[in-house]
């Protein structure tokens, strides 16, 4: 996530981030779920892991879930927003989890690019990034520091939200069956239409992943505009 695109979770997003996130998309908590149970199945057989998590700050809720599902599995969380990666640290020890998960303020490419992952999880990111070029560079600097053949679970918005006028529709509604006034429901398509740029298909996201060097996208989730995918990193793919 690039600081312009980070700048947006400051410490009011962050305090409403919980709530928010578990109306603006149904199904939240088992997407997180999910994502932890197709990255065990890709992995194999429960052994030690080494994580990357991306855009990790919120809820943490990919790494509670995650670390209750595999014991042996450690986490180094990176987020460039402090107010959400210090809201993930309140979870992460409220879970009891704080000493397998190494928080890191800043962006995948702060990394070093020697580490070596068994794994990676990035949800909720890849629709705040402003073009193609952000994208690729994210998935870019993801791929390069995975073992060959590691798998990626990536999940976010997809489709232009103005070209979908149905499931607009529907995602208003939402947010009225949980007690949103009408000018409460205006305000926030109007900053959904204005505040994130997802990539336009399916077959867009297809095309990031295999640009970055991500071979056999399976999608297991779907909500709405939100899609969920698992991919593995090609044997092929520069290190």
């Amino acid at each position: 996530m690039t600081q312009s695109s980070a700048a947006k979770f400051d410490h009011s997003r962050a305090d409403e981030y919980a709530r928010q996130s578990r109306i603006g998309l149904a199904g939240y908590d088992a997407c997180h779920e999910l994502a932890a149970c197709m990255l065990a199945a890709a992995l194999g057989e429960p052994r030690q892991a080494r994580i990357l998590v991306v855009g990790a700050g919120g809820t943490a809720g990919e790494i509670v879930s995650a670390a209750r599902l595999e014991p042996e599995w450690s986490f180094v969380a990176v987020d460039p927003s402090p107010p959400m990666l210090e809201l993930a640290r309140t979870h992460l020890a409220e879970a009891g989890i704080s000493g397998r998960v190494e928080t890191v303020v800043g962006a995948v490419s702060d990394l070093d690019p020697a580490a070596s992952f068994d794994a990676a999880i990035m949800i909720g990111v890849l629709h705040h990034l402003p073009g193609d070029a952000a994208k690729q560079d994210i998935l870019a600097e993801i791929s390069a520091r995975l073992k060959s053949a590691a798998p990626l679970v990536m999940a976010g918005n997809y489709r232009a939200y103005a070209s979908q006028p149905l499931l607009m529709a529907a995602w208003a509604n939402r947010w009225r069956m949980n007690g949103a006034e009408p000018d409460e429901v205006r305000s926030k398509m109007g900053k959904l239409l204005q505040g994130a740029e997802p990539p336009g298909s399916e077959e867009a996201v297809f095309s990031l992943l295999a640009d970055a060097g991500f071979e056999e996208p399976v999608r297991f989730f779907a909500s709405l505009f939100w899609g969920a995918w698992l991919a593995r990193r090609t044997s092929q793919a520069a290190s």
